[in-house]
Order: structure tokens, then C-alpha cells, then sequence
């Protein structure tokens, strides 16, 4: 999302110290929310007329637990990024990645993709702009590996329900792969493997670059901020709410012994197994995290886990028929075994490691 330059020329409506009041009183809010989650999932629990120790009774508590955690994490991750987004734009991120040396482009894309997470649906007209203006397409590959996979999301959402070490280490990771398969995919030289349409494109063909954020005021970008959380949760709370239930299902039903078996460490195939499972699933990082979460804690490998969800949210099957308009099939062919190696790597890696 960039920053909407118009909201700059419209009058506050209230005085800006209102905004910068209502800011510190939400943050104050949301804590004191926090902390009563645990305590509020076993009163609503509780109303049930099941037992607590029973299945029913774990399913209800990890799910009355979860969505509103997931949806408070959500909340704040999302303001506090809508701000720092609200700096950003298509126009500046192809500026900074236009003319960059393979390797430095990679590095920078890739970054660049975690402050400004672009979804999915994103993917087709962001694609075009960054090859139009010259980025190199191993650049722009990184870029769209990170964007998606490494987002403040997922890590908001990893770092709240299974702890900071899971979310650095998939931070990492992600940032390694993004890197390197944008990396390969350059030096592999398959510009020609784009849509005729899109080789056609001159690198001076985009439209003039937008008027950039610098002239927002804060108060701008609180509303911009407040506009991201609207937006973001119109398009993913369904999903939360799925994920979450799936999640549950799986804290109170699923034996461990049954979940060991399909992703436990002892078993060589569960990582490309999990890779598979997770491609044709369509959610994102808020939907898959409470999985994540159920998985872990029924004993599954951290390594194979990790490598469903990179899966689930950078090789989705949807994602890849909308980069069908711009690449071709061999290119994402090219994209999925580059990207799916990656992902095995890390997955054998952290079950060794862990």
C-alpha cells in the first residue's frame, strides 16, 4: 500500500496532539487487553459444558485464546507498519532497486520486502513496474520472495505464539532464501522466459513517479496507519479465524504420536511432504501461524514446520497462477525449484540443528 498524497491537502479534523493522544491511549489499552487473555479464554471456556482437561475442552481454550491474540498482534503490527509503509511507495522501491549490481540489488530487495510487504495480488502489477524500470529480474525475484514470506505479519504473529527465537530464526532464513534464489535465478538469464507482452515493455515506459510521502505529516500517517488495519483485516480475518479453528482441531484431537509420525524428525521424507502439503493451501501468515503453533506443540519438527509455512506463503498455488500472466511456465518452474530447494534446505537444516 503507498501513501495516498491527497490525504495530506485535506484538513485534520481534530488537532494533531488529539491523534498523538488516542495513539499512546491505544497502546495503553491494548496492553492492559493483553494481559487478561489467558484469564478471559478459561472464563469463556468455562460456559461450556464440557470438561477442561477433555479434547473439546483444549480445542475451546487454544481457540478462545488464539483469536484474540492473533487479532490484537494483527492490530498493532499492522498500524505500526501502515505508518512506516506511508514512507514508502512503488515509484520509491523501484528507485532504490533500479541500476543495482546483483548480490547488493538482492540484499536490498529483500529488505526492502520486509518493510514493504506487498501481497500476493500485488505481485502481477509490482512485477511489471520493477522490470519496466530496469530492475534486474533476479532483483526483483528477491523481492518477491521476501515480500510475502518475510512480512511483519508473520513475524509479529511468530514472535507472539511460539516465541522470539522461531520468528528470528524464520526471519533468517527467509531473508537467505529470498536472497540466494533471487540470486540464481539471475545468474540462470531468463529474461526471455517472460511473456512476450512483458519483454516488450521499454524501460521508460512507466508513468511519472508519484509525488513521495515526505509531505505527510504524522497525523497523515496515523490515518494511513488506521486505513492498513481496515484494509488488512477485511482481507484476512476469515482466514485468522480458519486458521485458528484448524489450529485448534489440532491442539485437542490430533494424537502426537499420529503428527510425530507425519512431520517428527525421524522421518527423511516429512519435509518435501510438508513442502507439497502446503502448496496448494491458500491462506497467509495470519491463517497458517496458529497451525504452525498446534503443530509444534503435538511434537512436530521445528525444521519441517518451518518449511510448511514458508510453502504455504511463498509457493501458494494461487500466487503462481497470477505470476502466470507475466512468466512462463518454465519460468515458474524455474521459480518453484529454486525457491521449494530453499525451503527443503532450511527445513533438514533446523531438524538436524533442533
Amino acid at each position: 500500500m503507498s501513501a495516498d498524497i491527497t490525504t495530506a491537502s485535506r484538513p485534520a479534523s481534530r488537532p494533531a496532539w488529539v491523534w498523538h493522544a488516542g495513539v499512546v491511549a491505544f497502546g495503553v489499552v491494548w496492553w492492559l487487553v493483553y494481559r487478561q487473555l489467558v484469564p478471559a479464554a478459561e472464563w469463556i471456556t468455562a460456559l461450556f459444558p464440557v470438561d477442561r482437561r477433555s479434547h473439546a475442552g483444549e480445542a475451546l481454550a487454544f481457540f478462545f485464546y488464539d483469536v484474540p491474540k492473533v487479532m490484537l498482534l494483527l492490530t498493532l503490527i499492522v498500524f505500526a507498519m501502515g505508518v512506516v509503509r506511508s514512507y514508502f511507495s512503488p515509484e520509491r522501491t523501484r528507485a532504490l532497486l533500479a541500476g543495482r549490481r546483483e548480490g547488493v540489488g538482492n540484499a536490498m530487495a529483500a529488505l526492502l520486502g520486509v518493510v514493504t510487504p506487498f501481497c500476493s495480488c500485488s505481485a502481477v502489477p509490482l512485477f511489471i513496474g520493477l522490470v519496466s524500470a530496469g530492475v534486474p529480474l533476479g532483483v526483483t525475484f528477491s523481492f518477491l520472495i521476501a515480500a510475502p514470506m518475510v512480512n511483519e505479519v508473520a513475524l509479529a504473529l511468530l514472535f507472539g505464539l511460539v516465541g522470539w527465537q522461531v520468528a528470528l530464526t524464520y526471519f533468517a532464513f527467509g531473508l537467505v532464501i529470498a536472497i540466494v534464489a533471487g540470486w540464481v535465478i539471475g545468474r540462470l538469464h531468463l529474461e526471455g522466459w517472460l511473456q512476450g507482452w512483458v519483454r516488450d515493455i521499454h524501460s521508460g515506459a512507466t508513468a511519472p513517479e508519484a509525488v513521495e510521502g515526505a509531505r505527510l505529516t504524522l497525523t497523515d500517517r496515523y490515518k494511513l496507519g488506521i486505513e492498513a488495519v481496515r484494509e488488512i483485516f477485511g482481507r484476512v480475518w476469515k482466514w485468522i479465524i480458519l486458521g485458528i479453528g484448524m489450529g485448534a482441531l489440532i491442539h485437542g484431537y490430533v494424537p502426537e504420536d499420529l503428527m510425530a509420525r507425519i512431520m517428527g524428525a525421524d522421518a527423511w521424507w516429512s519435509v518435501p511432504a510438508a513442502v507439497l502439503i502446503g502448496i496448494p493451501m491458500y491462506t497467509n501468515a495470519a491463517g497458517v501461524i496458529p497451525i504452525v503453533e498446534a503443530l509444534l506443540g503435538k511434537g512436530a519438527a521445528l525444521g519441517t514446520v518451518l518449511a510448511f509455512m514458508m510453502a504455504v506463503i511463498a509457493l501458494s498455488l494461487p500466487e503462481m497462477i497470477i505470476l502466470r500472466q507475466v512468466l512462463t511456465l518454465r519460468l515458474i518452474a524455474v521459480f518453484v525449484g529454486v525457491v521449494g530447494s530453499g525451503i527443503l534446505a532450511v527445513g533438514y537444516l533446523f531438524n538436524v540443528l533442533f
